[in-house]
């Protein structure tokens, strides 16, 4: 059962609360937690955008777009261990202990990364499995945190507002992380990181004191795993299957962006006779400025439209705005795989992923239990999200080994794209019955 916030009613709104309902409807009482919440996400996604960056820059420099998506690959493997283990730990240890000592544990990975590629060591693959190991559980846990402490009424209000802080922090940490490459190394922006998720773990805590209940500090209920909880459910099972083919179309098209990106780093080396060592520098660059354009657009659309699509349409409508924006993004790549349309096409795809579709995904878990919310979550964002990767990993081996060009593997991603489609209508489906039992 969730803990929701308690909402007082013999005052009006605060300042603050009367300024966040010009983006939402905020209820008296709702302001405070809605703010450190919306803080909390801002932190933790600048401080992955950086990271995200050196990520790009070190994995592309030292191995190659193709070695990115294969590295992709191991991480869904490594999950099939974290994920159980992450629930049990879930079930043990309580809920303001556990969500700040993960974030902990892993900074201090942060550390020794730093240590290592300051000494010389390739850590390029390395830190890609870590990041996205990392990346995809933090992120699920935060969520799982505002599904736990927020009723389905509260968070369909609330959580476009929450997403802004995610937009504006993917926008600061990406455009911060270009401007940073012409003066420290991918190295020395790893601690950046670190010491931005030290402030993730502190506002986690402090939200965790203020929410304060006994049963909102308990460990998670029941003895099921992530994945045994998602056989139990077709509900959740169509969300695990919409995450693996929203995957494998997006890892498809960021493939087919680094592969663009590396050549014409190549090229620009070549044309004007610079050091081949600024190739790393050359992609960190090109990526900052890509990142930074696609949050930029997608702080936009969470702003100004996704809560009025919630609004207007509910979030079962928003789960079919990606997978239409998406169908033609890949349209146009398969007509024109340059680099220029790639990179329009991917801003489009990844600012409407980041903002209406992410909202929406989040808001999925609202009327599930507090052990779905915990535990089939995390298996859902963590282990399929990667398992999309390898799937997409084999689609790029395949695409390299029978020189498949760009537009052919444009032109896949529209096949799947109908099937993502079939799917969001399954997942309506069973939502609508959720809220409707009747």
């Amino acid at each position: 059962m969730s803990t929701t916030i308690p909402i007082p009613v013999s005052r009006g709104l605060n300042p603050a609360e009367w300024l966040l309902s010009i983006f939402t409807k905020v209820r008296p009482g709702e302001g405070a937690v809605v703010l450190m919440l919306t803080a909390n996400i801002f932190l933790t996604l600048a401080s992955y955008y950086v990271l995200k960056t050196v990520r790009e820059a070190l994995i592309l420099s030292e191995g190659g777009a193709a070695v990115k998506s294969y590295s992709a690959a191991a991480q869904a493997l490594l999950l099939l261990v974290a994920v159980p283990l992450y629930g049990a730990v879930a079930s043990r240890v309580r809920r303001n202990t556990l969500l700040p000592g993960v974030m902990l544990f892993f900074v201090s990975h942060l550390v020794l990364f730093h240590v290592l590629g300051a000494m010389g060591f390739r850590i390029g693959v390395a830190f890609f499995i870590w990041l996205g190991i990392f990346n995809v559980l933090a992120i699920a846990q935060f969520w799982s945190f505002a599904n736990d402490i927020y009723r389905s009424e509260q968070g369909e209000r609330l959580f476009p507002l929450i997403g802004v802080g995610s937009a504006i922090g993917a926008w600061a940490g990406s455009t911060l992380a270009g401007k940073l490459f012409g003066f420290f190394s991918a190295e020395q922006l790893i601690l950046v990181g670190a010491a931005g998720f030290l402030g993730c773990a502190g506002i986690t805590a402090a939200v965790g004191r203020r929410l304060n209940p006994v049963e909102s500090n308990a460990p998670v209920p029941g003895k099921l795993d992530g994945f045994r909880l998602l056989l139990r459910s077709r509900y959740l099972l169509w969300i695990a299957v919409m995450i693996v083919v929203l995957n494998v179309v997006n890892s498809t098209g960021e493939f087919m962006l680094g592969r663009l990106i590396v050549d014409n780093a190549k090229q620009t080396i070549a044309a004007n006779h610079l050091d081949p060592s600024r190739l790393k520098a050359l992609i960190g660059q090109s990526y900052g400025s890509f990142f930074g354009w696609v949050n930029l657009l997608s702080l936009v659309l969470q702003v100004f439209v996704t809560s009025r699509v919630f609004r207007s349409f509910g979030v079962r409508t928003a789960l079919f705005v990606l997978p239409v924006i998406a169908f033609g993004s890949y349209g146009l790549m398969a007509v024109f795989p340059v680099l220029g349309a790639v990179r329009f096409a991917k801003i489009l795809e990844n600012s409407t992923d980041y903002s209406i579709q992410n909202t929406a995904r989040q808001a999925l878990f609202l009327p599930v239990s507090r052990e779905a919310k915990y535990k089939a979550k995390a298996a859902i964002d963590t282990f399929f999200w990667r398992l999309g990767d390898v799937l997409q990993a084999g689609v790029v081996a395949a695409a390299v080994h029978f020189a498949v060009p760009l537009s052919g593997l444009a032109k896949v991603n529209l096949f799947l794209v109908c099937i993502w489609l079939t799917v969001v209508a399954a997942i309506a489906r069973h939502h609508r019955r959720l809220h409707e039992p009747f």
